[in-house]
């Protein structure tokens, strides 16, 4: 009998899998941190025989390369995939032995890159599960934007195809595993629900029920922002990525803080944005640990530019380690644990900002203050309505967009308050004053704020 566990990576929304039978098991589109694939494995009892990668991935580093070395396996990448090691090279209809009755049967699937393929874990013979990667998702498929924009119509045409390709020659009942959907950015629209089988993606997934020039239109109007760490992505992976490296950094004092502030660094505490706004080193950003460090931090930093970590405990450093290696921030330049109290020194002094709710903003308002409402939401949030009056400037895009903030005390919403926090930590390093409304959007309309949405058609 086999097993299909599904190793997960939450904070960018992607799954990984260790698959097999008895005694051996493949591992398919591996997270970078691959300890954790390793104890899964000894946890099954099994030995990796194959590493399988579905694409080059854009969203994240892949540990396949070093897995494989580690293990001894086969690393099974796809033939068309121009990468600079030695692997495997898988075409359509390629077969894999995985363990006694087990193999894993490739199936080219071309859309979200011209080179994605599909694995079919095949059990004496028949399908039981369909590893889909970038391919076909739980509602959804892969984006087809990320490798070229002169492609991104044709591989859009291409995961239609590929779509119906799955949906005709695997029974309704086959496990759809997909490595994206799960709250990534590589996945065309955000999919909802956890589990999955071909005959439930007949019946919902518009890949499936739309015709391709339906499909096609709606796909492209429908993208989302694409990260912008996602363009040093793909080539790692290509190049071979080295080894993950999670040894502890060295300790920053709080002169070296203020000297890596005044470089121009970026020095980041991982603390909750409750905390930070209590106070915090001047200059420092807040992007949580609890929340979407990797995905965040990475979309905002100038790539390659120092990072220095600031936690309460060594714990969170290593945790943010993990987190933000697997988007390619290998290193921080320093680390410091404890309070602000230990990080604070008179070139770099103490601050802090005022937290507040909607209905805080009405009252202000009300008042007539001079208020400047920023919404830090992505434009696709933005399109189902807005604050009146609001200036809107993605978060994503902040850093490069000071300029264009208004004079004025800075009120800064989002969707939920943890994207507001990282805006207002951006703000107040730029010395303006600013308030965090840390408060869901939901709540701006019972506050009274005047809400105002798009018009026509």
């Amino acid at each position: 009998m086999y097993f299909a566990d599904i190793l997960e990576t939450g904070s960018l929304g992607n799954r990984s899998y260790l698959a097999g039978g008895n005694r051996t098991a493949v591992v398919v589109d591996p997270p970078r941190d691959i300890d954790r694939v390793i104890t899964a494995a000894a946890q099954r009892g099994v030995r990796i025989v194959a590493v399988a990668e579905t694409h080059v991935h854009n969203d994240y580093v892949s540990g396949g390369l070093e897995l494989a070395r580690l293990t001894g396996a086969r690393y099974l990448v796809p033939a068309a995939a121009t990468v600079a090691y030695a692997r495997v090279p898988v075409a359509d209809g390629d077969v894999a032995e995985i363990d006694a009755g087990l193999a894993l049967r490739a199936v080219a699937t071309p859309g979200h890159t011209p080179h994605h393929t599909s694995y079919v874990l095949q059990e004496d013979g028949r399908a039981v599960a369909a590893f889909t990667g970038g391919s076909l998702l739980i509602g959804s498929v892969g984006r087809p934007d990320l490798v070229e924009p002169r492609l991104t119509g044709q591989l859009a045409r291409a995961q239609h195809a590929s779509a119906h390709r799955l949906a005709d020659e695997l029974d309704d009942e086959v496990a759809v595993l997909p490595t994206h959907g799960f709250g990534s950015f590589c996945s065309a629209t955000q999919a909802s629900g956890r589990h999955t089988t071909i005959g439930a993606e007949k019946a919902s997934n518009p890949a499936l029920a739309q015709d391709v020039d339906t499909f096609v239109e709606e796909l492209l109007a429908g993208l989302d922002d694409v990260p912008s760490y996602y363009a040093h992505m793909a080539p790692a992976n290509a190049a071979g990525p080295v080894p993950i490296d999670l040894t502890e950094p060295a300790r920053a004092d709080a002169a070296e803080i203020a000297r890596r502030l005044a470089a121009g660094e970026w020095v980041i505490d991982l603390r909750s944005r409750v905390a930070f706004a209590q106070g915090h080193v001047a200059g420092s950003l807040n992007f949580e640990v609890e929340g979407q460090l990797a995905t965040y931090l990475a979309w905002l930093v100038p790539w390659g530019k120092p990072v220095t970590l600031l936690a309460r405990t060594a714990e969170e450093i290593t945790r943010a380690q993990r987190e933000l290696s697997r988007v390619g921030i290998d290193r921080p330049a320093a680390a410091a644990v404890g309070s602000p109290a230990d990080w604070g020194s008179e070139q770099a002094p103490l601050t802090s900002f005022r937290r507040a709710t909607f209905a805080d903003l009405a009252a202000a308002r009300e008042r007539g203050e001079n208020v400047v409402v920023l919404d830090v939401r992505r434009a696709a949030e933005r399109a189902g309505g807005w604050i009146e009056g609001s200036v809107h400037i993605p978060v994503h895009q902040l850093y490069q967009r000071l300029h264009e903030v208004p004079a004025g005390t800075v009120w800064v919403h989002c969707a939920g308050g943890m994207r507001a926090a990282i805006a207002a930590s951006v703000l107040d390093a730029a010395g303006r004053a600013v308030v965090a409304v840390d408060d869901g959007y939901a709540a701006a309309g019972d506050a009274g704020l005047v809400l105002a949405a798009r018009t026509g058609s």
